[in-house]
Formats: C-alpha cells, sequence, structure tokens
C-alpha cells in the first residue's frame, strides 16, 4: 500500500498539472460513476489528507479516492500512449494540458466539497498536513500512547492514530527507536516515535525515492526493511522477518535482533518476494 509521502507526491503531481484548468472529457469506468460527466469543470486543486486524495472542482464537487493496495494516478500529455494497461483504467480526467489516469483506483466516490470531512474526520494527525503544529504532535502521541497494551507496530499503521505510516515506516520508525515492532507502546516514547513519522515522512515527500537512511543509493535506502539478503544497515548482522497483525492485516515485519529489543515472535517462512 502506499505510504502517505507518495500520496502527498501523487497529489502535488496531479495538483500540477490539472489545477487551474477546465475540465474537457472525464471517463469513469466505475459503477458508481459510469454515467457521471465533469466535462466543462474547472480544477481547483487536489487535497490530500493521509493516504486519501480529494480533486477538487467547481460547484464545490470533489472526486475522493484512497489509493488501497495497488492504486496509482498517473499524467499523460494529451493523446501520449499510456504506460499502464488501458484495461485497469478506472478513471479519466482530461484538459487540453494534461490527461491525467486513475489506474486500479476501485475507492472513488464523488462528494459535496464541504463534505469531505464524513470520509477522513476519523482520521489521526495528518502528518504532512502543511499546518501541522505542536497541538497536532501531542494529539497524536497521546492517541499512540491511548492503549498502552497494544504492539507499538500495530499502533503506527492505525490511521485512526496518526495518518500516513505504511508498512516501510513502521518497521524503520521501530529500529530507530531500537525497539522490535511487537514490543508494547508502554515501553516506547509515543512522542519521539510522532517525530520520527513526521521527520521520515516528509524527507521523502518530494521525490519518489523513498529513503530512511538518508542515502538514495540503491539498496542502502533502508535499515531493515526488505533487508534480509543484505543484513541491517546499521550492524551488518541478520534481519528476520515475520508477519505482524492477522489475516488481511498481516504485514511482513521487519528488525534486527541486534539493534532492536523486546519481543519478537520466531520467525516465518520467507517468500521470495520478502527476501
Amino acid at each position: 500500500m502506499p505510504e502517505g509521502d507518495t500520496v502527498f507526491l501523487t497529489g502535488r503531481t496531479v495538483d500540477k498539472a490539472l489545477a487551474g484548468h477546465t475540465l474537457t472529457r472525464t471517463d469513469f469506468r466505475h459503477p458508481a460513476l459510469a454515467t457521471v460527466d465533469l466535462a466543462g469543470r474547472d480544477v481547483l486543486g487536489v487535497r490530500t489528507v493521509g493516504k486519501h486524495l480529494f480533486f477538487r472542482f467547481s460547484g464545490a464537487l470533489s472526486l475522493h479516492s484512497h489509493l488501497k493496495m495497488d492504486g496509482a494516478w498517473r499524467v499523460f500529455r494529451p493523446g501520449a500512449r499510456w504506460n499502464m494497461p488501458a484495461h485497469h483504467a478506472r478513471a479519466v480526467l482530461a484538459s487540453a494540458e494534461a490527461e491525467v489516469v486513475g489506474f486500479r483506483v476501485h475507492d472513488l466516490a464523488l462528494v459535496r466539497t464541504g463534505e469531505e470531512h464524513r470520509l477522513v474526520g476519523h482520521l489521526g494527525p495528518d502528518l504532512l498536513d502543511p499546518e501541522w503544529t505542536d497541538e497536532h504532535a501531542g494529539r497524536a502521541a497521546r492517541a499512540l500512547a491511548a492503549d498502552p497494551d497494544r504492539e507499538l507496530g500495530l499502533a503506527l499503521l492505525d490511521q485512526r492514530v496518526l495518518a500516513g505510516v505504511g508498512n516501510l515506516y513502521k518497521v524503520e520508525i521501530c529500529f530507530l527507536l531500537g525497539v522490535t515492532p511487537w514490543t508494547p507502546v508502554r515501553d516506547t516514547d509515543a512522542a519521539r516515535a510522532v517525530e520520527l513519522a513526521r521527520t521520515l515522512l516528509s524527507a521523502n515527500a518530494w521525490r519518489w525515492e523513498q529513503s530512511t537512511t538518508g542515502d538514495l543509493t540503491r539498496g542502502r535506502r533502508t535499515w531493515v526493511y526488505e533487508r534480509t539478503r543484505q543484513g541491517c544497515f546499521r550492524c551488518g548482522g541478520r534481519v528476520r522477518v515475520a508477519t505482524q497483525g492477522t489475516g488481511t492485516e498481516g504485514r511482513p515485519t521487519w528488525y534486527c535482533p541486534r539493534c532492536q529489543r523486546g519481543p519478537a515472535p520466531g520467525d516465518r517462512p520467507t517468500s521470495s518476494r520478502w527476501r
């Protein structure tokens, strides 16, 4: 699932392509929106909240999109060939200057702009909110610490606590805190976790390459995430991987037994895509 910084940059990219322009054509290949035609409406801008996007149009109308596991919005020149299969396209927003296509974006809805809060009002503070203040940080830290027995990794992924953290940042935040993702929240520094989350997402918000180490060289971008073969970027020791969460919420979770203290399950069999 795309992390909050990827959604943020997607929003900025689409905003740059469409904001201030008038839609000349729209095509929704989505059952609930199949008869919708937004041609003639002006694009006022694109807002992101955590992992949610809102395309705002004249007439106080917004298109809500959540990328889920594999959704993406791409910008093309008018008439240019798409670099993703056409049968994956679920929405097309075209102006005279650009064509924006939503691929595999199954979660789409039209709402009144004044009612956007109905879809995101339950979320915790948005880590990439441009108006972030100490009050946001305090509220997120209190929400994170509200369930002291909860595993830190699960709490970080809870968008009701703070909005924008995905599995990559969950793993790396825990590493930088020096604790395993299975460590109870009560044994961690909630305020520091929030600070790290905002710092890491902000550092990557304006580029597609995600790095938590500060090094953009391939193979050197993360401390333990997806480093089962390479080893820990800090100590060089073996990185282990196990599943955190149950059912569809289960996520492969990497950690370094040398650099991180706290509980951890036994290693699970590692699929080739996690190695």
